[in-house]
C-alpha cells in the first residue's frame, strides 16, 4: 500500500514521491532479477530497463489497480524479452533450488492481495479455472479431472476469464 501512496503522490507531480517510489522499487526489483538471473550485472540492467518501461507507461497505470501487479507484469515481460534475446534457459541443480523461492514478506503478501482482489471480479467458476491452472499450476487434465469438466472445457474457461481480466484493464486506460 505504501507504493501505491508513492505512485499516486508521484502521478499528481510530486517529484520526490517518485525518486523514492523508483528507489524502493529498485531494491525489490534487484531481488526479483537477483534470484532469476546469473550475474547482478544482468539483474541491475533488468532493474533499469524496468524501471525505464515503467516510466514510459505511466499513462497506462489504471489508479483503481493494484501497482505491484502492473510493476512485476512489466518485470516479468521485461525478463522474458532477455531471456528470448539471448537465447537462455536456465537450470538449476536440485540442491540450489530452494535459493530461487521468495520468502514471504510484506510486498509478497500485498502482491497476493492485489491478485486476489483481481481473481475476485471474476465469477467463481472462472476464478477457479484460473487459481488452478495458473496459480497452482495444476495442467488443463489436472484441473479437468478435479473439476469434472472436460479439458477443452478447461482451455476455454481459462482463456475467456483472462480476456475479461484484460479487458478490464483496457477500458481503464
Amino acid at each position: 500500500m505504501h507504493l501505491k501512496v508513492l505512485m499516486l503522490a508521484a502521478l499528481e507531480g510530486d517529484g520526490r514521491a517518485y525518486r523514492t517510489l523508483l528507489t524502493e522499487l529498485s531494491g525489490h526489483l534487484r531481488t526479483y532479477f537477483a534470484r532469476r538471473m546469473g550475474s547482478a550485472a544482468d539483474a541491475e540492467d533488468l532493474v533499469q530497463d524496468t524501471l525505464t518501461a515503467m516510466h514510459r507507461r505511466l499513462h497506462t497505470y489504471d489508479v483503481d489497480q493494484p501497482l505491484t501487479v502492473w510493476v512485476y507484469a512489466i518485470a516479468r515481460y521485461k525478463l522474458i524479452d532477455n531471456f528470448r534475446r539471448n537465447r537462455l534457459r536456465r537450470t538449476v541443480s536440485l540442491e540450489d533450488a530452494g535459493a530461487l523461492f521468495a520468502n514471504e514478506s510484506a510486498d509478497s503478501a500485498a502482491a497476493k492481495r492485489d491478485v486476489e482482489r483481481l481473481l475476485n471480479t471474476l465469477p467463481q467458476n472462472k476464478r477457479e479455472l484460473v487459481r488452478l491452472t495458473k496459480i497452482e499450476g495444476l495442467s488443463t487434465a489436472e484441473t479437468a479431472a478435479k473439476l469434472g469438466l472436460s479439458e477443452s472445457a478447461v482451455k476455454v474457461g481459462v482463456h475467456r476469464a483472462l480476456k475479461a481480466l484484460a479487458q478490464q484493464f483496457s477500458e481503464k486506460t
